[in-house]
Protein backbone atom coordinates (compact mmCIF):
# COMPACT_ATOMS: atom_id res chain seq x y z
CA UNK A 1 0.00 0.00 0.00
CA UNK A 2 1.37 3.45 -0.90
CA UNK A 3 1.49 6.32 1.54
CA UNK A 4 -1.18 8.46 -0.10
CA UNK A 5 -3.71 5.62 0.04
CA UNK A 6 -2.90 5.02 3.67
CA UNK A 7 -3.26 8.68 4.62
CA UNK A 8 -6.78 8.69 3.25
CA UNK A 9 -7.77 6.44 6.10
CA UNK A 10 -6.94 9.24 8.55
CA UNK A 11 -4.32 7.27 10.47
CA UNK A 12 -0.95 8.95 9.75
CA UNK A 13 0.83 7.85 12.93
CA UNK A 14 0.17 4.23 11.91
CA UNK A 15 2.79 4.63 9.19
CA UNK A 16 5.36 3.67 11.81
CA UNK A 17 3.80 0.21 12.04
CA UNK A 18 2.43 -0.21 8.52
CA UNK A 19 5.68 -1.47 7.00
CA UNK A 20 6.02 -4.08 9.73
CA UNK A 21 2.41 -5.16 9.32
CA UNK A 22 2.75 -5.42 5.53
CA UNK A 23 5.74 -7.73 5.96
CA UNK A 24 3.79 -9.90 8.40
CA UNK A 25 0.77 -10.08 6.12
CA UNK A 26 3.04 -11.34 3.35
CA UNK A 27 3.83 -14.33 5.62
CA UNK A 28 0.16 -15.17 6.10
CA UNK A 29 0.54 -18.86 5.29
CA UNK A 30 3.32 -19.26 7.85
CA UNK A 31 1.48 -17.26 10.52
CA UNK A 32 -1.62 -19.44 10.22
CA UNK A 33 0.30 -22.67 10.79
CA UNK A 34 -1.49 -24.71 13.50
CA UNK A 35 1.79 -25.47 15.26
CA UNK A 36 3.18 -21.93 15.32
CA UNK A 37 1.53 -20.57 18.54
CA UNK A 38 2.74 -23.33 20.87
CA UNK A 39 6.22 -23.49 19.33
CA UNK A 40 6.55 -19.71 19.40
CA UNK A 41 5.30 -19.47 22.99
CA UNK A 42 7.76 -22.11 24.24
CA UNK A 43 10.69 -20.60 22.32
CA UNK A 44 9.95 -17.04 23.43
CA UNK A 45 9.56 -18.16 27.05
CA UNK A 46 12.97 -19.85 26.94
CA UNK A 47 14.72 -16.97 25.13
CA UNK A 48 13.34 -14.32 27.49
CA UNK A 49 14.34 -16.45 30.48
CA UNK A 50 17.89 -16.96 29.20
CA UNK A 51 19.28 -13.61 30.50
CA UNK A 52 18.31 -14.64 34.02
CA UNK A 53 20.16 -17.93 33.57
CA UNK A 54 23.24 -15.90 32.67
CA UNK A 55 22.58 -13.79 35.76
CA UNK A 56 22.37 -16.95 37.91
CA UNK A 57 25.65 -18.24 36.47
CA UNK A 58 27.35 -14.88 37.03
CA UNK A 59 26.13 -14.89 40.62
CA UNK A 60 28.15 -18.03 41.31
CA UNK A 61 31.34 -16.00 40.76
CA UNK A 62 30.29 -12.47 41.67
CA UNK A 63 28.85 -12.27 45.22
CA UNK A 64 27.55 -8.73 44.68
CA UNK A 65 24.60 -10.20 42.76
CA UNK A 66 23.37 -11.70 46.05
CA UNK A 67 22.34 -8.16 46.94
CA UNK A 68 19.51 -8.42 44.39
CA UNK A 69 18.34 -11.92 45.27
CA UNK A 70 15.02 -11.91 47.08
CA UNK A 71 15.09 -15.06 49.20
CA UNK A 72 18.00 -17.34 48.49
CA UNK A 73 21.77 -17.32 48.30
CA UNK A 74 23.98 -18.36 45.42
CA UNK A 75 24.26 -22.08 44.73
CA UNK A 76 26.86 -24.14 42.86
CA UNK A 77 26.74 -23.65 39.11
CA UNK A 78 26.08 -27.32 38.33
CA UNK A 79 23.14 -27.41 40.75
CA UNK A 80 21.74 -24.23 39.21
CA UNK A 81 22.04 -25.65 35.68
CA UNK A 82 20.40 -28.89 36.79
CA UNK A 83 17.39 -27.01 38.15
CA UNK A 84 17.00 -25.15 34.88
CA UNK A 85 17.39 -28.25 32.72
CA UNK A 86 14.87 -30.22 34.79
CA UNK A 87 12.36 -27.37 34.69
CA UNK A 88 12.81 -26.82 30.95
CA UNK A 89 12.26 -30.53 30.30
CA UNK A 90 9.05 -30.57 32.37
CA UNK A 91 7.67 -27.56 30.49
CA UNK A 92 8.66 -29.05 27.12
CA UNK A 93 6.81 -32.29 27.84
CA UNK A 94 3.66 -30.44 28.87
CA UNK A 95 3.77 -28.29 25.76
CA UNK A 96 4.34 -31.32 23.56
CA UNK A 97 1.55 -33.43 25.06
CA UNK A 98 -1.06 -30.78 25.93
CA UNK A 99 -0.48 -27.21 24.74
CA UNK A 100 0.61 -28.09 21.20
CA UNK A 101 -2.42 -30.29 20.37
CA UNK A 102 -4.87 -27.86 22.00
CA UNK A 103 -3.52 -24.74 20.26
CA UNK A 104 -3.27 -26.62 16.95
CA UNK A 105 -6.96 -27.49 17.22
CA UNK A 106 -7.78 -23.88 18.10
CA UNK A 107 -5.83 -22.62 15.08
CA UNK A 108 -7.79 -24.98 12.85
CA UNK A 109 -11.18 -23.67 13.92
CA UNK A 110 -10.46 -19.95 14.40
CA UNK A 111 -10.86 -17.51 11.52
CA UNK A 112 -7.60 -15.55 11.11
CA UNK A 113 -7.85 -11.76 10.65
CA UNK A 114 -5.41 -9.85 8.48
CA UNK A 115 -6.81 -6.31 8.10
CA UNK A 116 -5.18 -4.16 5.48
CA UNK A 117 -4.21 -1.36 7.83
CA UNK A 118 -1.90 -1.50 10.83
CA UNK A 119 -3.10 0.12 14.06
CA UNK A 120 -1.89 3.55 15.02
CA UNK A 121 0.72 3.73 17.76
CA UNK A 122 -1.77 5.17 20.21
CA UNK A 123 -4.34 2.49 19.39
CA UNK A 124 -1.76 -0.29 19.76
CA UNK A 125 -0.66 1.00 23.18
CA UNK A 126 -4.23 1.44 24.35
CA UNK A 127 -5.27 -2.06 23.26
CA UNK A 128 -2.23 -3.67 24.92
CA UNK A 129 -2.93 -1.85 28.20
CA UNK A 130 -6.60 -2.86 28.03
CA UNK A 131 -5.62 -6.51 27.45
CA UNK A 132 -3.20 -6.45 30.38
CA UNK A 133 -5.79 -4.95 32.72
CA UNK A 134 -8.46 -7.43 31.69
CA UNK A 135 -6.10 -10.40 31.90
CA UNK A 136 -4.96 -9.23 35.33
CA UNK A 137 -8.58 -9.15 36.57
CA UNK A 138 -9.46 -12.55 35.09
CA UNK A 139 -6.28 -14.11 36.44
CA UNK A 140 -6.93 -12.68 39.91
CA UNK A 141 -10.37 -14.32 40.00
CA UNK A 142 -9.06 -17.65 38.69
CA UNK A 143 -5.99 -17.66 40.95
CA UNK A 144 -8.05 -16.76 44.02
CA UNK A 145 -10.51 -19.55 43.18
CA UNK A 146 -7.73 -22.12 42.83
CA UNK A 147 -6.48 -21.27 46.30
CA UNK A 148 -9.94 -21.24 47.87
CA UNK A 149 -11.33 -24.44 46.33
CA UNK A 150 -9.27 -27.40 47.62
CA UNK A 151 -9.83 -29.76 44.70
CA UNK A 152 -8.93 -27.00 42.21
CA UNK A 153 -5.71 -26.34 44.10
CA UNK A 154 -4.76 -30.01 44.24
CA UNK A 155 -5.61 -30.84 40.63
CA UNK A 156 -4.66 -27.63 38.86
CA UNK A 157 -2.45 -25.24 40.85
CA UNK A 158 -0.42 -27.31 43.29
CA UNK A 159 2.19 -28.25 40.69
CA UNK A 160 3.17 -24.61 40.27
CA UNK A 161 3.66 -24.17 44.02
CA UNK A 162 6.22 -26.96 44.14
CA UNK A 163 8.58 -24.13 43.20
CA UNK A 164 8.57 -22.31 46.51
CA UNK A 165 11.73 -20.45 45.52
CA UNK A 166 11.10 -19.31 41.98
CA UNK A 167 13.39 -18.62 39.03
CA UNK A 168 12.57 -17.32 35.57
CA UNK A 169 11.59 -20.60 33.88
CA UNK A 170 9.12 -21.53 36.62
CA UNK A 171 6.64 -18.99 35.24
CA UNK A 172 5.29 -21.83 33.09
CA UNK A 173 6.19 -24.76 35.32
CA UNK A 174 2.57 -25.63 36.02
CA UNK A 175 0.11 -28.43 35.42
CA UNK A 176 -1.19 -28.93 31.86
CA UNK A 177 -4.64 -27.80 33.00
CA UNK A 178 -3.25 -24.55 34.39
CA UNK A 179 -1.16 -23.88 31.28
CA UNK A 180 -4.25 -24.31 29.10
CA UNK A 181 -6.37 -22.14 31.39
CA UNK A 182 -3.82 -19.31 31.23
CA UNK A 183 -3.74 -19.58 27.44
CA UNK A 184 -7.53 -19.31 27.41
CA UNK A 185 -7.48 -16.26 29.69
CA UNK A 186 -4.95 -14.50 27.45
CA UNK A 187 -6.84 -15.32 24.25
CA UNK A 188 -10.15 -14.33 25.83
CA UNK A 189 -8.72 -10.99 26.95
CA UNK A 190 -7.57 -10.16 23.42
CA UNK A 191 -10.95 -11.28 22.01
CA UNK A 192 -13.01 -9.20 24.43
CA UNK A 193 -10.91 -6.10 23.75
CA UNK A 194 -11.22 -6.80 20.02
CA UNK A 195 -7.67 -5.71 19.39
CA UNK A 196 -5.72 -5.69 16.14
CA UNK A 197 -3.60 -8.84 15.52
CA UNK A 198 -0.44 -6.74 15.90
CA UNK A 199 -1.64 -5.48 19.28
CA UNK A 200 -2.51 -9.04 20.30
CA UNK A 201 0.98 -10.27 19.39
CA UNK A 202 2.58 -7.50 21.45
CA UNK A 203 0.25 -8.27 24.36
CA UNK A 204 1.30 -11.94 24.35
CA UNK A 205 4.99 -10.98 24.24
CA UNK A 206 4.63 -8.51 27.11
CA UNK A 207 2.50 -10.99 29.05
CA UNK A 208 5.26 -13.60 28.76
CA UNK A 209 7.95 -11.15 29.85
CA UNK A 210 5.99 -9.92 32.87
CA UNK A 211 5.39 -13.52 34.02
CA UNK A 212 9.11 -14.28 33.71
CA UNK A 213 10.09 -11.13 35.58
CA UNK A 214 7.59 -11.96 38.36
CA UNK A 215 9.23 -15.36 38.86
CA UNK A 216 12.88 -14.41 38.27
CA UNK A 217 13.73 -14.24 41.99
CA UNK A 218 15.57 -10.90 41.69
CA UNK A 219 14.58 -7.40 42.76
CA UNK A 220 16.52 -5.57 40.04
CA UNK A 221 16.78 -1.76 39.90
CA UNK A 222 15.60 -1.66 36.26
CA UNK A 223 12.61 -3.97 36.75
CA UNK A 224 9.21 -2.72 35.61
CA UNK A 225 7.83 -2.48 39.15
CA UNK A 226 10.68 -0.09 39.98
CA UNK A 227 9.76 2.16 37.07
CA UNK A 228 5.97 1.82 37.41
CA UNK A 229 4.90 1.28 41.06
CA UNK A 230 1.46 0.05 39.97
CA UNK A 231 3.17 -3.26 39.12
CA UNK A 232 3.99 -5.71 41.89
CA UNK A 233 7.02 -7.36 40.35
CA UNK A 234 9.11 -10.23 41.65
CA UNK A 235 8.99 -9.30 45.39
CA UNK A 236 5.19 -9.09 45.23
CA UNK A 237 4.83 -12.53 43.64
CA UNK A 238 7.61 -14.15 45.66
CA UNK A 239 5.69 -13.26 48.83
CA UNK A 240 2.79 -15.29 47.44
CA UNK A 241 5.03 -18.31 46.84
CA UNK A 242 6.44 -18.02 50.35
CA UNK A 243 3.17 -17.75 52.22
CA UNK A 244 0.85 -19.60 49.78
CA UNK A 245 -1.83 -16.93 50.07
CA UNK A 246 -2.39 -13.30 49.15
CA UNK A 247 -1.00 -11.33 46.20
CA UNK A 248 -3.16 -13.27 43.76
CA UNK A 249 -2.98 -10.77 40.90
CA UNK A 250 -0.24 -11.53 38.37
CA UNK A 251 1.02 -8.03 37.62
CA UNK A 252 -0.83 -5.08 39.16
CA UNK A 253 -1.44 -4.43 42.85
CA UNK A 254 -4.91 -2.84 42.83
CA UNK A 255 -7.07 -5.99 42.97
CA UNK A 256 -5.26 -7.30 46.05
CA UNK A 257 -5.55 -3.87 47.69
CA UNK A 258 -9.28 -3.69 46.96
CA UNK A 259 -10.02 -7.26 48.04
CA UNK A 260 -7.91 -7.27 51.19
CA UNK A 261 -5.45 -9.91 49.97
CA UNK A 262 -2.44 -7.64 49.61
CA UNK A 263 0.77 -8.82 51.32
CA UNK A 264 3.54 -6.34 51.98
CA UNK A 265 6.62 -7.40 50.08
CA UNK A 266 8.59 -7.25 53.30
CA UNK A 267 6.61 -10.25 54.55
CA UNK A 268 9.10 -13.00 53.80
CA UNK A 269 9.82 -11.75 50.30
CA UNK A 270 12.36 -9.04 51.08
CA UNK A 271 14.07 -11.02 53.81
CA UNK A 272 17.31 -12.57 52.67
CA UNK A 273 16.60 -15.43 55.02
CA UNK A 274 12.93 -15.79 54.14
CA UNK A 275 13.30 -19.42 53.14
CA UNK A 276 15.23 -20.22 56.29
CA UNK A 277 12.59 -18.50 58.44
CA UNK A 278 9.82 -20.61 56.99
CA UNK A 279 11.86 -23.78 57.38
CA UNK A 280 12.55 -22.93 61.03
CA UNK A 281 8.83 -22.38 61.63
CA UNK A 282 7.95 -25.67 60.03
CA UNK A 283 10.68 -27.45 61.98
CA UNK A 284 9.42 -26.00 65.28
CA UNK A 285 5.88 -26.93 64.38
CA UNK A 286 6.99 -30.44 63.49
CA UNK A 287 8.95 -30.79 66.72
CA UNK A 288 5.98 -29.48 68.69
CA UNK A 289 3.63 -32.00 67.10
CA UNK A 290 6.16 -34.79 67.74
CA UNK A 291 6.26 -33.85 71.43
CA UNK A 292 2.48 -33.90 71.65
CA UNK A 293 2.41 -37.34 70.02
CA UNK A 294 5.08 -38.60 72.37
CA UNK A 295 3.17 -37.37 75.42
CA UNK A 296 0.02 -38.98 74.13
CA UNK A 297 1.83 -42.29 73.67
CA UNK A 298 3.25 -42.10 77.21
CA UNK A 299 -0.22 -41.56 78.57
Amino acid sequence: MNISTFLKHGNPDGLLLQALWDDLRAQREFLTSPFLPACFAFLIHFLLSAPFLAFEALGCFWPRIDHYRISRTAEPLLLCLQRWVDCCWRIFLKYLTTVLPATALYQRVRIPRFPELAPSCSLLIGEVIACLLLFDALFFIWHYSMHRVPWLYRRVHQTHHQNRITFALTAQDASPAELLSLQMLALSSAWVVGCHPLSEALFHLLNTWLAIEDHCGYDLPWAIHRLLPCFGGAPFHQAHHHIYRGNYAPYFRHWDWLCGTYLGVREEARSKHGGRTMRRRRRKKSLGSDCVCAQACMC
